[in-house]
């Protein structure tokens, strides 16, 4: 009983999703707010860099399922229009690494990443507190590798450059 409601629960967030979608791709709001971020002139390092921080505290209220499928096709067009210097097929794929990566870092910020309660509840007794000041050292390690990550494509790119 308890697989079916959570297969139930996954259906419906897959499904709210795609309505979400089918308004997105019928209203254009994407492809609008691309072309305002394009006219504003805003450096593609800034709007990448406020996207991610949203993903970070987007990572902190909600599952990473529900967050992916309802932000990555408003984000998507919106960065794909400024040039960061790689190839489409490329870009797609290091934007793709970049919001997976920062979208796990934001289940485990304090104080409220949903990870962090799991991580709690398998050390009974264990102090909420304790396990905050815990994964901090996690937390702050994974900032600095997106921001390695955002500075240096090539690196998370090298393998499938090598393959393809």
């Amino acid at each position: 009983l308890e697989t079916a409601s959570s297969t139930a629960m996954i259906f419906f967030i897959i499904l709210g999703a795609a309505v979400f979608n089918g308004f997105l791709a019928l209203s254009q709001v994407p492809q609008f707010a691309a072309a305002w971020i394009v006219e504003q002139g805003f450096s593609p390092f800034l709007v990448l860099g406020a996207i991610l921080l949203l993903y970070l505290v987007f990572g902190t209220l909600m599952d990473s399922l529900s967050m992916i499928l309802l932000t990555v096709p408003i984000f998507f067009p919106i960065v794909s229009r400024l040039d960061y210097g790689l190839p489409p097929a490329e870009f797609a794929l290091w934007f793709g690494i970049l919001v997976l990566v920062v979208v796990e870092v934001g289940l485990i910020t304090p104080p409220v990443g949903l990870n962090l309660f799991i991580i709690n509840r398998m050390s009974p007794g264990t102090p909420l507190s304790a396990t905050y000041r815990g994964v901090l050292p996690f937390v702050l390690s994974d900032l600095v590798r997106i921001v390695i990550l955002v500075a240096f494509p090539f690196l998370s790119l090298f393998l499938v450059r090598i393959l393809f």
